[in-house]
């Protein structure tokens, strides 16, 4: 079955380039989520994440796999910050489109938090779904078309799970 998540992790450049590949990931799309105004932009999205949309095949990769990729590739410690990027446009946050989610959500944190891999509190929100508005085309595969451009993602640790 084909299914969409969406989550925030910091600069949705690097999200999105190590999501790509993932097994089960479809498709990659950046954009922003969860603020204030209708048709935002990279200049003006107030209350906005930098936010990813995935598109998965269910059969092939769950929402769980999702989100333990997720905690391992950006630090979710951190509030509003990753990297040398600070505010609430980089804030960690999966946004809920069902109570199945929640859960699997409220799991993952536990998990991250118990296993003592990161220094201090997981601060990762719980946000309910709200339009995803794609960013800009020069904004997308940013990092396929500028392979040295900036990302402050990688792979920190194997499996929470």
């Amino acid at each position: 079955m084909i299914k969409k998540a969406y989550i925030a992790g910091g600069c949705f450049w690097g999200m999105e380039d190590l999501f790509r590949v993932r097994p089960g990931i479809l498709d990659t799309e950046v954009g922003y989520i969860g603020g204030e105004n209708e048709k935002p932009s990279y200049k003006y999205h107030p209350g906005h994440a930098e936010g990813i949309e995935l598109t998965y095949d269910s059969d092939e990769t769950s929402f769980r796999d999702i989100l333990d990729y997720f905690f391992r590739i950006h630090n979710p410690t951190t509030l509003d910050r990753q990297g040398n990027d600070l505010g609430s446009s980089y804030r960690s946050a999966i946004f809920i489109q069902n109570d199945e989610e929640e859960a699997t959500a409220k799991e993952m944190i536990q998990i991250v938090e118990d296993s003592g891999r990161w220094d201090g509190k997981v601060v990762t929100t719980l946000e309910p779904i709200s339009t995803f508005w794609p960013a800009e085309p020069e904004h997308q595969d940013y990092l396929l078309r500028n392979p040295n451009g900036y990302t402050c993602h990688f792979e920190r640790f194997g499996s929470f799970v």
